[in-house]
């Protein structure tokens, strides 16, 4: 197959929108999201993609129409994914399941999936014309909640492409209802888990009180605007490959007594002093490493298999800029690292949704952040229409759209020889994005013993 190449530009024929609603009628009511769904750092739509290749089995049979009318029969189990949000006093988001139906976007390519090359990961060429943004359709309030466009390809394959209202769902119930419209597209009558709605599960408390510190919660100022207020466009977006080479390379700066860390952990502490060194923070500027935790199976008794809300948080790792940089050794930053993510239990997730209620939903602190989310383990590659298990399914992005300088995807995905291991975005100003990749081969290049230092020490802060 041909190399991956960010100048691939083809043709998309879309047909007009429509509306897909529920199959059968579906009851008309309001269902209030939890005080974890309705924060303001989830009031965004967040983009998924996934790519099929051609099943000679299938012949015959249309991907669009086989996954319209799954979609509609999904949708009667899943009927508030078909209303609107409304925002009742107190800034409190309610569906309002008025059946209107998401939107659909049928569509065909002049070109094949092999023309994408081997490595399929973020950043995807002319993602806008595999993901349409349908004017009017991308807002938080009384717009569609998921917009779904299906492109076949030349080869035979097809590209499933969607985009949906986070408040609604976190990666695995969002994999839940894509899993259910799979099932029913090979011939399920039902999905094999039913939804659960049961949203009150994650409110805040009456009265609310705070258990835990949440430091990925704080008021900071940027004071310099490093990153943080860079337009976008200025900004360079790029994805790492890790795999078995480079993360054996990156542990070897890992003390023994951290040894067992997973390898998220590893490559996290990794990218974080990097990342840190490369923005030039003082040394003595706060810096926080936030990385999403699923808190599903942190609850007793246990959440309601089906539940499909959000259900994670986002602890912070806080330090200088100084104290992570002063050496090469990952040991400090991983430490850190590893206790912030024990952090997150039932607990933790309780005191999040009071302080949704008691501070106003306050949005997650940026300045000086590095967010990663990690999917590895969502299960989108395993939904299957019935062209089996995806080529490629995750993020359609290398970044997390609401703050794309600070949050990054941490994606499982090959490499063009084939390998397994994931991908991370990264997203930087284009002069910072130099001094991180210098930083980074530091890592993958040298022996902790070598004697060998880091290009921009801690003494350069």
């Amino acid at each position: 197959m041909a190399a991956p190449t960010q100048s691939l530009v083809f043709t998309v024929r879309r047909s007009k929108p429509e509306l897909i609603a529920p199959a059968k009628p579906t009851p008309h009511e309001f269902k209030q999201l939890s005080d974890i769904d309705d924060q303001e750092s989830l009031r965004f739509h967040v983009p998924v993609i996934q790519f099929y290749r051609h099943d000679p089995s299938m012949q015959g049979r249309d991907p669009v129409k086989v996954i319209r009318e799954a979609l509609a029969q999904a949708l009667v189990f899943y009927y508030p994914f078909a209303g609107r949000l409304r925002e009742w006093p107190g800034r409190k988001l309610v569906v309002e399941c008025t059946s209107e139906g998401v939107v659909f976007i049928e569509a065909d390519a002049d070109f094949t999936l092999e023309q994408f090359g081997d490595a399929l990961r973020p950043p995807f060429p002319c993602l806008e014309e595999l993901l349409f943004d349908l004017p009017g359709s991308g807002g938080v309030l009384h717009c569609p909640l998921l917009l779904i466009q299906v492109t076949r390809l030349k080869c035979g394959g097809f590209i499933f492409a969607l985009r949906l209202n986070h408040t609604m769902s976190d990666a695995a119930g969002l994999v839940q209802f894509m899993t259910a419209v799979g099932e029913v597209a090979r011939g399920q009558r039902a999905p094999s888990v039913l939804p659960v709605w049961q949203r009150h599960l994650l409110n805040a408390r009456d009265p609310t009180c705070l258990t835990c510190t949440h430091r990925e919660y704080d008021e900071v100022i940027d004071t310099k605007g490093t990153g943080t207020i860079t337009p976008l466009e200025d900004m360079a977006c790029r994805s790492f490959f890790f795999g078995r080479t480079e993360v054996s390379a990156i542990r070897r700066f890992v003390p023994h007594h951290l040894s067992q860390s997973t390898t998220f952990e590893v490559i996290m502490a990794c990218l974080w002093r990097c990342r840190t060194i490369a923005l030039q923070f003082d040394r003595n500027n706060e810096v926080r490493m936030m990385s999403l935790v699923n808190a599903r199976g942190k609850f007793n008794p246990p959440l309601p298999s089906g539940y499909y809300g959000n259900v994670f948080a986002y602890p912070a790792a806080v330090t200088t800029a100084g104290k992570l940089c002063e050496n090469t050794n990952l040991g400090y930053a991983l430490d850190l690292v590893r206790k912030a993510k024990k952090e997150v239990n039932e607990e933790y997730m309780r005191s999040v949704a009071d302080l949704m209620v008691i501070r106003g939903r306050p949005v997650l602190t940026v300045v000086g952040s590095f967010l990663v989310s990690d999917v590895t383990r969502a299960g989108f590659g395993k939904v299957d229409f019935g062209w089996g298990k995806a080529a490629y399914g995750g993020p359609a992005e290398c970044f997390v759209r609401s703050i794309p300088r600070t949050g990054s995807f941490y994606i499982p995905c090959k490499n063009s020889k084939g390998e397994e291991g994931v991908a991370v975005g990264v997203c930087l100003p284009a002069p910072a994005m130099e001094i991180f990749v210098k930083e980074l081969d530091f890592f993958l290049k040298n022996m902790p013993e070598s004697g060998k230092k880091s290009t921009f020490n801690a003494s350069k802060l």
